[in-house]
Formats: structure tokens, sequence, C-alpha cells
């Protein structure tokens, strides 16, 4: 990992220190039989259990093509792992898109449910009663996860979450192909009232979200954090939902989170502190906003997401997509794609204490 001091100073963003923080690779690209890993998504189990799941891809690093959902497990907190699992896989070389994993855990039932997209155009889910180790077989959702007028549907990516009251909700988006104007993009949740048994999908969120994540705010509303796709370019999107994700109000600009149009990370680390991850892209140069994929930062929220007053550098240089995770002992994973030249050169490991993420260290 590289660290530019000149240019955190520029971005305001403080210097990360070595020994706060430990970054490893836990998928390199070329490794395992594929070309490219890619699209992290981290599940820390009630029991203690780190799940890790990407995307493998066989034949090039594009979304689309013969792609596996895989799986790594540790029990240690993430400082060793299983070897890779494939966790779902299809006609061998075809060239068929398995992907977007968006993990929860049912704390009620200690079953994992794992939604994923086939070739982005239908849902299907698997679940897990042994945190993990093994798997049911997958089932499509059908109409329950995908409208007719889409074309284009995500899970994720990154993970789910269980409300106070056990509605399982997984944050996802979809694209609606119209006839006479440009694609419509939106984000929107898929939720169970029945521990998993059934899923139905909520109303869009308005308008021109994408890839998201949510967390319930303290007072019981929910807060989406998204990708934008052609609306307040250079910023991510929220938007806030009181009943349970079922509806929401539209998307405004969060102006205090930059985004070069890529997924990032959003979990509640505890009562009073919110955690959000993503890459930190350059300044605009004459008012056009930068898409680089470069420098993932971490930043934090002690008011539910209205202000975001510190941020970390967490890798310097190419990456991307992100999942973070809070181990039982409060221990920070962040598992992310990076690389020096380019941010698909693996996903990686990152494990840090809140005193680091606070910049106390």
């Amino acid at each position: 990992m590289k660290t530019i001091p000149w240019l955190l100073s520029l971005l305001g963003v403080a210097a990360l220190s070595a020994s706060a923080q430990e970054d490893t690779i836990l998928w390199k690209a070329g490794s395992d039989g594929y070309h490219t890993f890619r699209i992290p998504a981290l599940l820390v189990t009630a029991k203690g259990s780190v799940l890790a799941l990407g995307e493998g891809r066989k034949t090039g690093a594009g979304d689309h093509g013969d792609v596996d959902l895989v799986l790594k497990r540790s029990t240690d907190g993430g400082r060793t792992w299983s070897a890779t699992q494939i966790v779902h896989e299809e006609g061998g070389d075809a060239p068929i898109t398995i992907g977007n994993p968006c993990p929860v855990e049912d704390a009620s039932t200690g079953t994992i449910w794992l939604p994923f997209c086939r070739d982005n155009k239908s849902v299907w889910i698997t679940s897990s009663t042994d945190g993990g180790v093994t798997w049911a077989r997958p089932r499509d959702l059908g109409t329950a996860a995908v409208r007719p007028d889409w074309d284009w549907v995500a899970t994720g990516p990154g993970i789910g979450i269980q409300l106070k009251g056990g509605r399982l909700v997984i944050p996802c988006d979809h694209k609606r192909a119209l006839a006479s104007e440009k694609p419509e993009w939106n984000s929107h949740m898929m939720f169970s009232d029945d521990h998993g048994a059934t899923w139905q999908i909520g109303a869009p969120i308005q308008a021109g979200g994408n890839e998201c994540q949510v967390i319930e705010r303290k007072d019981g509303s929910l807060l989406v954090n998204a990708r934008m796709q052609g609306h307040f370019e250079g910023f991510r999107g929220i938007a806030s939902s009181t009943d349970g994700g079922g509806t929401w109000t539209a998307l405004g600009n969060a102006t205090a989170l930059p985004c070069p149009k890529c997924q990032g990370s959003l979990i509640r680390y505890d009562d009073a502190t919110l955690l959000f991850s993503n890459p930190h892209p350059p300044k605009p140069v004459a008012g056009k906003p930068s898409h680089a994929r470069i420098d993932l930062t971490v930043r934090l929220s002690h008011d539910d997401g209205a202000t975001w007053p510190v941020s970390r550098l967490l890798h310097a240089g190419p990456s991307a997509y992100s999942s973070l995770g809070r181990l039982p002992d409060g221990t920070i994973l962040c598992l992310y794609e990076g690389g020096e030249k380019a941010y698909h050169e693996g996903i990686r490991l990152a494990r840090f204490g809140m005193e680091w993420g606070r910049g106390k260290e």
C-alpha cells in the first residue's frame, strides 16, 4: 500500500498509521483459476465467524461473462481464511454471470440469507444454517424480486440489515428500459417479514439511484446511501423511509460524500457511530467531477448520517468497491478492491480499531 503525504494533505484526509491498520490480500487476480475477483461483500456472523464473498471472473475483468459466486470463511476474526469455496456457478464455461452478493443474518433464527443475481435479469437466494459452511440449493425469487418492466436488476452489493422489528432488508437497484427516453435507474429495497420464507419489493426511490446500502436510524427510520447514475454527479444520494423501506423520500444530494460513480459501504458501528467507505475522487476540474476510483476512504458520522466530520484514508491508489464489518471485540474490517496500478488487482482485507478510525492512534 502506498501513502502519499502531499496528496493526503490536499484531500484533507488524515495520513494512514501502519501500526494501527493492517492490510492483506485475500484474493489476487490470476489465482484459484480466476482472471479477476471483484464485488466484495463481508458479513460478520453473530457467533463471530467472518464470511468474505465476491465474484470470481474466469475470463476477464468485465462485469459480464463466466462469473462464479465465491466465498472464504474465517473463524479467527479474519486473520486466517479457508480455501476459496464456490457458493454457486452455472454452465461450466458458459458466459453466465452469478454475482452481486448481499448477505444478511436473521438474529432470531441464525439463518444467513444470501441473495444474488443471475445475468442481472433475475434474483436468486440461498441460505446457510451453519454459519456459512454449507449452503442450500439456490432458488429463483421470480416476480417477488423483479418487476416486468425492469431490464436490469442488482442486489447490493454489500450487506443487508435486520430491523429492530425483525424485518430483513436487502438494498437493490434496477433499470427500466423506456422506449422514448433515456434508461431510468432507481434504487429499491427487497424485504421479508417471515424470516426469509417469502420476499417482496418496495417502491422505487426517486430518482437516479444505483447501488446502495441502508441502515436503521436510532428513531427507527431508514437511511439509504446510493451511488448516483446521472443525478448529483460527483456525490452520493441519500433518502429516508419511515415504513421499513416500503416507500422513500426523494434522493437528496449528499455534498459531504464525494463519489466517482462507484459503490460504497455503510454500517452502524454502535448506537452513536456510523461508518461509510468509498473512493475519494480528485477535486472537479472546470466544474466537471472526476470518476477516478482511487483513495479508498473511511468516514465517521455521530449524528445518524447528517454530517461526516472524520475521514481516514484506507488505501492510497486505485481502489473501488468495499464492504465494512465489525467484529465482536470492536475491530473493524473492510473488504475492498485495491491495487497499485488497477483496483481489480485483488480483493484485500483491512483491519483497524476505532481509535485509528477516529484519528486518535
